[in-house]
């Protein structure tokens, strides 16, 4: 047994945390992202040294990174970061650490943690999504992650919007190249963009504007929860998940898990299905948990 360091590394900071062998957290702390790439990689090393000596020992090292590493060629693809794109991120931080690093997907390892510690523990199969600026999403089975052949498992935001409606159509185009991409509906800029109009991006106020009894913003909170829905059941009726999580800003709107499992029951091929749509349990803090437990419990 030894202690795990967890980094989520974002656009704009680093966070490390440490979990006793236990998994219960002794540290915390957050570093601004450095843009260019050898000083990211050089700022990780810092705080892991600087960790392991605060802490009195050697851990293992995990990493959530908003991409993924290749398998064709072992280079960070798909980062929304793009320093990191192109580069082989777990050998050279592994390098500078003279150890083994493991990484994986941001929104795979608050899959991961739900599941291992979190709202989907003792779950088989737990869908984990984060609804934020984006959406992504993870899939653990049996306590590990689902990364896939390619490494694509997850990609719930770039699968189009499910049953699309006539005032839907015809689709927007992604930021990735596809059409009608799920992000561009359910995320909080989505859900921006359909309130405020294009160029959008901050969705803080339409809660509160529907609590205060703006018809525009309840009703525009309705076609989210009811596009999300479409999304779930579209997951459901190929994963039946034990459970579904959500993460990130959105996950704090509480008529979610209220209205989601009735929203999703038509799209759903079963006579019987209740759905299964909870909060995440550690919230801000469960990618980073994640990242650490991409070491199992039994090293």
């Amino acid at each position: 047994m030894t202690h795990r360091i967890g980094i989520d590394l974002g656009g704009t900071k680093i966070e490390i945390l440490v979990l006793e062998p236990d998994g219960r957290e002794i540290l915390r702390r957050r570093v601004q992202t450095p843009a260019a790439y050898p000083e990211a990689l050089e700022a990780i090393a810092g705080l892991v040294r600087l960790t392991e000596a605060e802490i009195g020992a050697r851990a293992t090292v995990g990493i959530g990174i908003p991409g993924c590493i290749s398998p064709a060629t072992g280079l960070v693809k798909n980062a929304s970061s793009n320093a990191l794109n192109g580069h082989p991120f777990d050998k050279d931080l592994g390098a500078l650490l003279g150890r083994e690093i493991r990484v994986a997907n941001d929104a795979n390892c608050f899959a991961l943690s739900e599941a291992t510690d979190g709202a989907g523990a003792g779950c088989s199969v737990v869908f984990g999504v984060i609804i934020g600026t984006g959406c992504g999403a993870g899939i653990v089975v049996d306590g590990k992650a689902l990364e896939g052949r390619h490494r694509i498992a997850g990609e719930f935001g770039h699968t189009p919007l499910p049953w699309p409606k006539p005032e839907e159509l015809p689709f927007p185009r992604c930021w990735c190249g596809l059409e009608g991409c799920l992000e561009l509906f359910v995320s909080g800029t989505g859900l921006a963009v359909d309130f405020h109009g294009p160029g959008a991006r901050d969705a803080t106020a339409i809660p509160l504007l529907a609590a205060e009894g703006d018809a525009g913003a309840q009703a525009a909170l309705e076609r989210h929860a009811g596009r999300l829905a479409r999304g779930l059941a579209n997951v459901t009726n190929l994963l039946d998940p034990d459970v579904i999580v959500l993460g990130g800003g959105l996950s704090n709107l509480p008529h979610l898990y209220k209205v989601l499992p009735g929203l999703m029951q038509p799209y759903i091929f079963s006579d019987v299905c209740a759905p299964n749509v909870v909060q995440a349990k550690h919230g801000d803090s469960s990618g980073v948990r994640g990242a650490a437990w991409l070491w199992p419990p039994d090293r």
